[in-house]
């Protein structure tokens, strides 16, 4: 009998993934081949990219290594794996490096990744390594954040399909070191990466994706497991807000409400409507579609369940999602309602357990019958309606009382009966209900126990005084309660316009723009559709600032005008104001003219301080001239003077070296005036530039010849790099410029170097001097900035500010970075004339 046989296992993918090449990925996977090597486990390096690394040739050691397949294309020789030896030589782990590698056209598969798919079939485990640039769903984000599009890609599938995904991570500081080093580039790229790709935000951000990517799939495996465990209590691993809408037009306000709640506390966001059984409550297409955009622009998702038990149906989806917190409406139901079904929201929070439930109050919130009830009584509606209840209730049970002990109680003691009814009446529900209760009182007192009994005619004089004093008393007692509930509520319209008046004394009193945020303040609080301070210059009104939109031009336009001043006035658009309102508004606007005062104070303040730095950059420049003009002068008048003294017999030797003493001293002065007159060029704005190719190994060459001090600069920059657009003269002048100053401040050796970075050239001015302190690199392009003034060395501190503007008017940049491992690196990048012709390079990996 044929037995059927079974499938060849699937073998196990091990991936390290690194935010940036250097971080060490090739390390870690090579340390794991060799724990496994050492556990007896067969492993063969299959392709192993050591690029010259001590480190990580060390640990290949040891590691059998399948012979590479090798290829030839448009002239030149490359290495590929070599599937088929792999196969052959079936070892139980392959080390595979640089899972997205594109291979060299006609190999056997387009991309590495696939050539690792073969071996995973045949039942061989593989070790490989990627970073996060190459995920084909981040090369967009990453070409942003680095400026460098992404030449190899894989897909996000082949890597979330890997059994295991190891995150290799270093801080930027660390693997910007490392760099330096030499342990990640040659030294020929080292500058280049630094002040380019390998910058620390940079760095910082591809980092934070890393993390970001990996934890997403963390969150899936636990997902996963969860659902294979069949596990439904909240883990709080993560925080996940869900919104739960109904389609009423509370659903907007419940759905901004959970974003802040959601970006407060760094949670996804999840709005879900749920849709019964019957359809009746299902959302139309337009609310839908309104719905899912405001979701999708407030970065949530938007999600739609069926279920007849709407507050099961959705603690289910909870549950399922692993939420962590809940937003609901508050009922829309009546108190009344709400005796006989509580509600969707009270029914979850009793049922949410370890979910916490966020009730949001809303306009649609308490019914219709609240409203109505409380429109015009200034009594809380539970005791309007108590006194509406008791309004009928009370003579009646007075009645009954009077119908049953008819023969034992008097017509008095009835009258007081009536009487206390119609007074409790007044003290529970004010004047409507007291005067009901009064005037029933009356009309069952004169038919139940007035002679003639049961009829409404009443014969006795005094009868009719009990009548009306009945009335009387209701109505007064229920003016005193109504007058008390009146005056608690303005207490509480004083403390809400104090702290309306104290909310405004703080926009004023802390914020730099004061006027505009207290506009927009007025306007919110008022619920104005435009909120205008006018004042009036040579007889006519002009708007100084407003919120809103449609504002008005003159205060006869404005539904609500608050003089201020005779001449500046705050206008509203919008309704008219009771008076009570109108109270607040008149300390408004008294606060926003203290407001637009404060304003103008705070400008000229800022002209007196601008024109304090004019005064203090003259006196600076004055200073400096004063030295740095006088210093050459007396040099060349000591010379010449020397020469032409008759009573001084000067050698050959000493004529020669008064010369040229009076020479150097001359051309330092010539430097310092070029220095002014292109500092005065350049904030005129009269500098005009003759762009053409120019290569900077000729531009350095001229620069040196006129740099004092040049025999200690050392000079790397290759003829064969691509030329720039410029002009040759301002080039020549930026590149002695910040010789210059690294001479002069550098305090050794100065190091100047060219590279190419996508469509850059970049000239790297290095010195290992003291440096400058953090923070300030853009200062140092200041004009008269000499390190803070502190330094005793010659010039007035223009060389740098002129180099910034002559870079620039070229279309170029110019910035400062600290050498590692102390000084001051200057970097000159102007654009190439075309794009560096070289196949392109796929960053590696470092060893650690």
């Amino acid at each position: 009998m044929d037995v059927e046989k079974e499938p060849p296992r699937r073998g196990e993918l091990r991936i390290y993934l690194g935010a940036a090449p250097g971080v060490g990925k090739t390390y870690a996977m090579l340390g794991e081949a060799r724990r496994r090597l050492d556990r007896g486990t067969d492993v063969v390096a299959g392709l192993v990219e050591t690029h010259g690394r001590a480190k990580t040739a060390a640990l290949l050691e040891g590691i059998e290594a399948v012979p590479r397949r090798r290829m030839t294309y448009r002239g030149r020789d490359f290495e590929e794996l070599d599937v088929d030896a792999v196969l052959a030589r079936a070892p139980e782990v392959a080390i595979v490096d640089e899972l997205a590698h594109t291979n060299v056209p006609g190999s056997r598969n387009e991309k590495r990744w696939q050539d690792i798919e073969e071996l995973l079939a045949a039942g061989i485990d593989v070790l490989s390594t990627v970073n996060v640039q190459h995920l084909e769903s981040l090369s967009d984000v990453v070409e942003r954040i680095t400026g460098v599009a992404q030449q190899e890609t894989v897909p996000d599938d082949v890597v979330r399909r890997a059994e295991q995904v190891e995150l290799v991570d270093i801080t930027p500081e660390a693997l910007r070191r490392r760099l330096a080093h030499g342990n990640v580039y040659p030294a020929e790229r080292i500058d280049a990466a630094l002040g380019n790709y390998f910058r620390t935000g940079n760095l910082t951000a591809l980092r934070e994706l890393a993390l970001l990517w990996v934890a997403d799939q963390v969150d899936v495996a636990l997902q996963r497991y969860r659902a294979e465990q069949r596990i439904t209590d909240t883990w709080e691993t993560r925080e996940r807000v869900v919104v739960a809408i109904t389609g009423g037009r509370e659903s907007e306000t419940l759905i901004r409400r959970g974003s802040r709640i959601a970006t407060r506390a760094g949670a996804e966001l999840l709005v879900l409507h749920v849709l019964r059984g019957d359809g009746l409550s299902a959302l139309g297409h337009v609310e839908t579609g309104r719905y899912r955009k405001l979701t999708d622009q407030l970065g949530g998702t938007f999600h739609t369940v069926v279920g007849d038990d709407v507050p099961t149906a959705l603690l289910d989806f909870a549950r399922g999602v692993n939420a962590t917190q809940l937003v609901l409406g508050t009922s829309r139901r009546s108190r009344v309602a709400r005796l006989f079904d509580e509600g969707i929201g009270a029914t979850v929070v009793q049922r949410s357990g370890q979910i916490d439930v966020h009730m949001v109050t809303h306009d649609e919130a308490g019914g219709r019958l609240r409203s109505w009830l409380g429109r015009r009584s200034p009594l809380a509606p539970s005791r309007l309606l108590a006194g509406w209840v008791l309004a009928f209730l009370a003579p009646a049970l007075a009645t009954l009382t009077g119908v049953l002990l008819r023969r034992e109680l008097d017509f008095s003691t009835d009258v007081v009966g009536y009487f206390l009814a119609t007074v409790v009446v007044a003290l529970v529900g004010g004047l409507g209900p007291a005067l009901v209760a009064a005037l029933l009182s009356a009309g069952l007192l004169n038919f139940f126990f007035t002679e003639p009994l049961y009829t409404l005619t009443v014969h006795a004089q005094s009868n009719v005084i009990t009548l009306v004093a009945m009335v009387l008393v209701g109505v007064l007692v229920a003016l005193v309660v109504d007058r008390a509930a009146r005056r608690a509520t303005q207490a509480a319209q004083a403390r809400t316009e104090a702290a309306l008046l104290a909310s405004y004394a703080r926009t004023v009193l802390t914020n730099a723009e004061p006027l505009p945020r207290l506009l927009e303040k007025v306007r919110e609080n008022f619920g104005m559709e435009c909120v205008v301070l006018l004042e009036k210059r040579d007889g006519k009104w002009q708007a100084v600032e407003h919120a809103g939109v449609n504002p008005c031009g003159k205060p006869d336009e404005a539904d609500v005008d608050i003089p201020v001043t005779a001449d500046v006035h705050l206008t509203l658009r919008g309704r008219a104001l009771p008076a009570a309102d109108r109270r607040a508004l008149e300390a408004a606007a008294g606060q926003a003219l203290l407001a637009l005062r404060q304003q103008r104070m705070a400008a000229a303040q800022a002209e007196a301080e601008r024109q304090a730095e004019a005064t203090q950059l003259r006196t600076a420049l004055l200073s400096a001239l004063g030295h740095d003009l006088r210093t050459p002068l007396t040099s060349i008048k000591a010379a010449i003077g020397s020469l032409r003294a008759q009573d001084i017999d000067l050698s050959p030797e000493d004529t020669e070296e008064l010369l040229e003493a009076a020479e150097e001293s001359t051309d330092r002065l010539a430097r310092l005036v070029n220095n002014l007159l292109d500092s005065s060029r350049l904030a005129t704005g009269a500098v005009r530039t003759h762009l053409r190719p120019v290569g900077y190994d000729e531009v350095v060459a001229h620069a040196l010849s006129n740099v004092d001090g040049s025999e200690s600069v050392s000079v790397e920059v290759d003829e064969r790099l691509p030329a720039v657009m410029a002009d040759p003269g301002l080039l020549e002048r930026v590149i002695a410029n910040v010789l210059d100053n690294a001479l002069r401040h550098g305090g050794g050796p100065v190091a100047v170097r060219g590279s190419a970075y996508a469509e850059w050239v970049e000239l790297r001015i290095v010195d290992h001097g003291r440096g400058l302190k953090k923070g300030m690199a853009e200062a140092a392009f200041a004009p008269f900035q000499r390190l803070g003034d502190r330094d005793a060395t010659p010039g007035v501190g223009l060389g740098l500010s002129v180099a910034k503007g002559f870079t620039e008017a070229m279309g170029g940049t110019i910035r400062a970075e600290d050498t590692p491992g102390g000084g001051l690196t200057v970097v000159v990048a102007l654009k190439a004339c075309q794009a560096p012709d070289v196949v392109p390079v796929v960053l590696k990996e470092v060893a650690p």
